[in-house]
């Protein structure tokens, strides 16, 4: 990471993500804070469902087309370019909160938005060659502190709606707006590259919208063809429908407690929590597979983590639901960590990009349908012991199935 850290180029790549990634957690929280702990608006569960899909479906409907635009333009183009347009966007969208809007203008507006961060991750992930010869530490360092970026980001604009006490349509607008200084100046460095520093390089192969539909449903198959890759991504779908679940629990719990600011500081204790399980299970994961192999300790994270989910869960208490926060973190990263260790082991490598994009299709997905189902299904309080149930006897059941599964041991 040093070596890394020295070279220019890689610094102010670096630079870009964290600025860009800092203003998502920004928005995000504003928008969270909007859509769920605005008294003026109230949503119901279904439109936070809708809001989730907005944020989160372009990421699975785009992101496997956005390398077909990203092997044409410049990417330090697209870079400055979509920071600006995000900023201006952002601005329309404080607009919307500021004026009361709920409806079709606000949800494509954070639409436009969303997508357009797909090309953004996808741009600074094509870029990294271009400024890092070592990859896997350049991809470790990016992603691991992109993430801690957008936490950030989250948390600061929690603070900054609790210090200033505001709660209405104005309040929530600011923080919102606040998002478009982070774009500004992640646009601002990008802009330091030359034009073509970035790429894509001449002479690169150039594949058009018809042979991304073709790769992949082509790493559909291969993933077919490869037993421990289809139970790995069977395990990691039943891990996002729970997660789905929990995800809306949480937030209608702590919506239904405090209404207000205090109602998205609790969902912020929980999203922290979460956040520390995952940095343990990164840490603890490789050890763990080593000693034990991926199996036992997939079987283990979700046999033993869907148990503490349903006993913290049930008492419906602020202190047990952040708990569960952290469980779910913990038990979420290390079973992905395995997941995606089984897939770049039994996936061949000139089709591992198609099967990682229908990877990316999947969870995103599968996390959307549960967000979909659930609110038609959970109380407006979240309160409902047969959901926190039904979680455990999921994960239980998934860990039964892991430990007789074909992966890697």
């Amino acid at each position: 990471m040093r070596s890394l850290l020295a070279r220019g180029d890689f610094r102010r790549l670096l630079a870009t993500r964290l600025s860009a990634q800092f203003g998502d957690g920004v928005l995000q929280a504003a928008l969270a804070g909007t859509v769920l702990f605005n008294p003026q608006r109230a949503a119901d569960p279904v439109e936070v469902a809708a809001a989730f899909a907005v944020l989160l479906l372009p990421y699975s409907l785009v992101g496997p087309f956005a390398g077909v635009w990203l092997d044409r333009w410049s990417r330090r183009q697209v870079l400055v370019h979509a920071d600006l347009l995000r900023a201006g966007l952002v601005a329309v969208l404080a607009l919307l909160v500021a004026g009361g809007s709920a409806g079709a203008p606000f949800l494509l507006t954070g639409l436009a938005l969303f997508s357009v961060a797909r090309f953004v991750l996808s741009a600074l992930s094509a870029a990294l060659p271009h400024t890092a010869p070592d990859l896997v530490p350049a991809n470790a360092l990016s992603t691991t502190s992109g993430a801690v970026a957008t936490v950030a980001g989250g948390a600061v604009a929690v603070a900054l709606q609790q210090a200033a006490g505001t709660t209405g349509d104005a309040g929530y607008a600011a923080l919102v707006l606040g998002a478009a200084v982070p774009y500004l100046l992640a646009a601002a460095l990008a802009a330091g590259f030359p034009r073509g520093a970035l790429g894509p390089d001449e002479g690169a192969a150039r594949p058009s919208a018809r042979q991304v539909v073709a790769g992949v449903v082509a790493g559909a198959r291969h993933v077919r063809a490869r037993p421990p890759a289809g139970t790995a991504l069977a395990l990691i779908t039943v891990h996002r429908l729970c997660f789905g679940l929990v995800t809306l629990v949480t937030l209608l719990f702590f919506r239904g407690a405090s209404p207000s600011g205090e109602g998205l500081l609790g969902a912020g204790m929980a999203l922290a929590a979460g956040a520390c399980g995952t940095l343990l299970a990164a840490a603890g994961t490789p050890a763990a597979v080593r000693r034990l192999g991926t199996a036992r300790w997939v079987t283990l994270l979700l046999g033993v983590g869907g148990l503490l989910l349903a006993g913290l869960g049930l008492p419906f208490l602020p202190a047990t639901v952040v708990l569960t926060g952290a469980v779910l973190g913990f038990l979420g990263q290390g079973v992905k960590i395995c997941v995606d260790a089984t897939l770049q082991q039994v996936v061949d490598d000139d089709v591992r990009g198609r099967v990682f994009s229908v990877y990316d299709m999947l969870v995103n997905v599968s996390y959307v349908a549960a967000l979909v189902a659930a609110a038609h299904l959970l109380p407006a309080d979240g309160i409902s012991p047969p959901a926190m149930v039904a979680v455990g006897a999921a994960y239980v059941l998934a860990a039964l199935y892991a430990a007789r599964s074909p992966l890697p041991r």
